[in-house]
């Protein structure tokens, strides 16, 4: 590995520094040049304006890997940044298949909090058990493939934290998803969602599966489905753990002694 260029793969989180890992940001003020789309560059901030900062449009994600490893090669220390976590609907992997015509270049990825863990703390504790994620974007996966995947998770009693849920092009796939969901889920169900998580405008809402058929929502808002035992406690969406309270007594029992 000694004499390998080398790129770091950096999940920035929702993107404000104060919610980028101590491993993210320690990467990029080491980097020489970050690429990135032209969104996360301005949300980096001042704190990394010195350094160069190399863009390419929305949809150009093959060419801006591919920018990282020609700027490698260069013996540039290079950093491609993510929204969220990198290997969670990021560049991850993209940067490992174009990699391979680049033996030259070593790959390291550094993970980031992703919107289903930043969104879940705002709305309280929605994927507390068992839980999956899935994109509603058919962009790149047929629309047959998600609704099979609604329909398996809907069958595994699974919470739900739902990615891309709406986009110019998109506006009703929420409602379809909800109208798939509300085939084996009660229309009381507990939902929520977040937009601009961890950004100006930071907007939370509580509702019900049917409620939650009816919100409009942008391409910035994660949306959570609860689980059969998920509850709305105090305007937060929980989603239990399955202790019994019982249990809870015999473990501050066995914590604390018969005094």
């Amino acid at each position: 590995m000694g004499n390998k260029n080398r790129i770091t793969i950096v999940g920035m989180g929702p993107g404000k520094e104060e919610m980028m890992t101590g491993e993210a940001i320690a990467a990029l003020e080491r980097s020489d040049v970050i690429v990135g789309y032209t969104v996360y560059l301005q949300l980096l901030g001042e704190r990394f304006r010195e350094k160069e900062l190399l863009s390419t449009p929305m949809r150009q994600e093959r060419e801006r890997c591919i920018l990282c490893f020609q700027e490698a090669a260069k013996g540039k220390r290079v950093s491609l940044v993510c929204s969220g976590d990198a290997g969670i609907y990021g560049m991850a992997s993209l940067m490992y298949e174009i990699g391979r015509d680049y033996p030259g270049t070593e790959l390291m990825v550094i993970a980031g909090v992703t919107a289903a863990s930043s969104g879940g703390a705002v709305l309280g504790a929605p994927l507390n058990h068992d839980f999956c994620v899935i994109s509603l974007s058919d962009l790149l996966t047929p629309w047959e493939k998600i609704e099979k995947r609604l329909l398996a998770a809907s069958a595994g009693d699974f919470a739900i934290a739902i990615y891309n849920p709406s986009s110019n092009k998109r506006k009703d796939y929420l409602r379809r998803a909800c109208d798939i969901l509300l085939g084996s889920m009660e229309a009381e169900r507990p939902c929520g969602y977040v937009e601009n998580i961890g950004r100006e405008g930071t907007r939370a809402e509580v509702c019900t599966l049917k409620e939650l058929r009816e919100k409009e929502v942008n391409m910035f808002t994660t949306v959570f489905v609860g689980n059969s035992g998920s509850e709305i406690i105090n305007g937060k969406l929980v989603t239990k753990r399955g202790y019994r309270q019982e249990d809870m007594g015999e473990r501050l029992t066995d914590i604390c002694g018969n005094n």
